[in-house]
């Protein structure tokens, strides 16, 4: 199906659905949920988003200021997954928590607004990977339109481009958890030590940034693009880590052939 035939049939599958939250993160996928369902419902769409110990306050401003940039309601709900053990135990299934979470504060904000669905942003290219977020969604009837109407990654970002949208290029990014190793608790003070961390590297010009909490030891992944750079400053990365506790590092290349350096 061509482009702007699926960006049609997005249109109609939205206002079908008569008023919709849409779980709003600020990436590029429920960026682009948010945009398609603002402008087929106008306030009849509000985006909902967690304010959360995993979501880098930085993401949330930025989130916000994307919201109002683009004309969208949005609500700002706090979660409890530090509350449930199943989550803190981060066995290898943490999303399903954390994303049932979400859904639960989402299903409050829908009862008081009176809202018909819920909405996340999950596209085709995520059939293809293991998503416990996904599992959740399906158990509360959270609908996920961009992937019933065909979207994938190069599509939702031409269609940021198409419309604008400040997140077209943005790297992805998972939740500030996802740097916490399986089978090691997930802990506020954990999560707070990776944020830091990211927000000294960025600082760097870094844009591709992941810092892999393991105890004393920093496990720091850059865009494989990025990796000489990250060499040439890894005297400083180290500095900058050291402040924060960490007292070894490596580096190496984000993504599934990750080397280390």
């Amino acid at each position: 199906m061509e482009l702007h035939l699926r960006h049609e049939k997005l249109a109609a599958t939205l206002r079908e659905l008569g008023s919709v939250g849409v779980a709003f993160s600020g990436g590029v996928d429920s960026s682009v949920l948010l945009h398609a369902a603002t402008a087929a419902l106008g306030d009849r769409a509000v985006g909902i988003i967690a304010d959360s110990p995993s979501l880098p306050r930085a993401e949330l401003r930025e989130a916000k200021s994307l919201a109002a940039k683009m004309g969208a309601r949005l609500r700002v709900v706090e979660t409890a997954e530090l509350e449930d053990p199943d989550y803190i135990s981060n066995r290898g299934d943490r999303c399903f928590y954390c994303k049932s979470a979400l859904f639960v504060a989402m299903e409050l904000v829908a009862s008081e607004l009176e809202l018909d669905a819920l909405a996340f942003g999950e596209i085709t290219d995520d059939l293809n990977d293991h998503r416990p977020g996904a599992k959740a969604a399906r158990e509360r009837g959270v609908v996920a339109p961009l992937r019933e109407c065909g979207f994938s990654k190069l599509d939702v970002r031409e269609y940021a481009r198409t419309h604008g949208l400040p997140v077209a290029e943005k790297p992805a990014s998972a939740c500030l958890a996802s740097r916490i190793p399986v089978g090691t608790e997930v802990s506020r003070e954990r999560l707070e030590r990776v944020e830091l961390a990211e927000a000294a590297l960025s600082e760097l010009g870094l844009r591709v940034l992941r810092v892999r909490n393991h105890g004393s030891l920093a496990r720091v992944e850059v865009g494989a693009d990025e990796l000489g750079t990250a060499r040439a400053l890894r005297s400083e990365i180290a500095e900058r880590l050291r402040a924060l506790g960490f007292q070894e590092l490596t580096l190496g290349a984000y993504g599934p052939a990750s080397a280390t350096a």
